[in-house]
């Protein structure tokens, strides 16, 4: 047996360790190659991650803090991913209280964007996008939310149910129309444009309570 394996041990094993390191070599060289790309394909992926993230603090700030004065710039960039996220919470908390109301969410959210982008054309002389006007009615949902959240542990049909969502109702479209004011330059208009908003966040109230 040693007399037929020991000419043959040199001549198999020393190619396998060649490859052994050549695949080494090219892994660690693909390796490398991959990292130095990417490094400068993450950076702008990174950046605009962080502007993204910092533009829903800023929104969701001038949402819970109606006092604070916002920079119109903040509002000309459109995020779809908060209202989006808003209007999932709201009908996850819904459906934790036993409604199944996620058409009745978007069908609502839908005409109300429609119906206050037609109506700030016409009020303003500037005019807005659509995607502001679904951004900012989208993150100005967070209070009702809120209320719906709670809605899940007690009950909205007593007397502090109802004055907590009236209250939420009044949140939302104040910190709406403050957001359409100021993008918009509507000096001493901001009544005109709360009344509208109070009607659309009335309906989810409606929604969260009954």
């Amino acid at each position: 047996m040693t007399a037929f394996s020991l000419p043959f041990k040199p001549i198999i094993l020393k190619p396998l360790a060649l490859r052994r390191e050549q695949a080494k070599l090219l892994y660690s060289g693909v390796r490398a190659v991959v990292a130095s790309s990417g490094m400068y394909m993450e950076r702008p992926v990174v950046e605009f991650l962080r502007r993204w993230q910092n533009e829903q603090e800023v929104m969701t700030l001038a949402v819970l803090n109606p006092m604070k004065q916002t920079k119109p710039e903040i509002l000309q960039d459109t995020d779809l991913a908060g209202p989006l996220a808003f209007c999932l919470a709201l009908g996850a908390f819904l459906l934790l209280n036993g409604k199944v109301h996620f058409g009745y969410i978007y069908g609502i959210g839908v005409v109300g964007c429609l119906g206050m982008y037609f109506l700030l054309n016409m009020m303003s002389m500037d005019g807005v996008s659509i995607g502001v006007t679904v951004s900012v009615l989208g993150y100005c949902l967070l209070p009702m939310v809120g209320v719906s959240g709670l809605a899940v542990i007690f009950t909205l049909k007593g007397g502090i149910g109802l004055v907590a969502t009236l209250l939420s109702v009044f949140w939302c479209s104040w910190s709406a129309s403050k957001l359409f004011v100021t993008a918009l330059a509507m000096d001493h208009q901001q009544p005109l444009v709360a009344y509208p908003c109070a009607l659309l966040y009335g309906v989810f109230a409606l929604l969260s309570v009954f």
